[in-house]
């Protein structure tokens, strides 16, 4: 698509670079974990998490990969993920994280939720998706959860908008990226 649209790859380039840059996680009032993926059977410890080596693209195996691949499942511990990397965890391994670590949600993406979000495991554990009609073809809601504070917080809900009134906006080339 950049080759398309710029004439050649520097745009992919440089948004890669900035990617390999980007946090594995965020901690909001010290209390909620955002991950993109989930939780990771080499990590107990929050402070784990902060030694993780982050100017790296995503390795194929270990703590980095299971932070960005895993899902939560109905499973008792760990299970092989049939995705091929991180992990499936369940409700027994996330209220051992949350209480070790003194959290009270773990926030994650990475899974389509046709409501928008999902939460898993005694609401220990949300899952947030923010891209509505995915792939211009799953019909679902999107959302995003607003936090007041650690224990106050709502989803906001968003639809597509529809094809008859989506406005794609003319292509122009972008000189900062040729």
């Amino acid at each position: 698509e950049c080759q398309t649209k710029y004439g050649n790859a520097n745009a992919w380039r440089y948004c890669t670079k900035v990617f390999d840059m980007l946090t594995v996680a965020a901690l909001m009032d010290e209390q909620i974990l955002c991950v993109h993926g989930g939780l990771s059977p080499d990590i107990k410890t929050l402070d784990q998490i902060r030694t993780i080596e982050r100017n790296q693209e995503i390795p194929h195996k270990g703590a980095f990969c299971d932070l960005v691949w895993s899902d939560p499942e109905d499973v008792d511990t760990w299970a092989i993920s049939p995705r091929g990397a991180g992990w499936l965890f369940g409700a027994k391994v996330t209220n051992e994280f949350v209480h070790i670590n003194n959290l009270k949600l773990i926030c994650r993406a990475h899974q389509l939720v046709h409501e928008g979000y999902k939460f898993m495991f005694d609401e220990k554990l949300v899952t947030v998706w923010s891209a509505p009609n995915y792939c211009y073809r799953c019909g679902n809601i999107a959302s995003i959860m607003v936090f007041k504070d650690a224990s106050t917080r709502e989803p906001k809900l968003f639809r597509a908008v529809p094809d008859s009134e989506r406005v794609i906006p003319p292509r122009t080339t972008t000189p900062y990226f040729l």
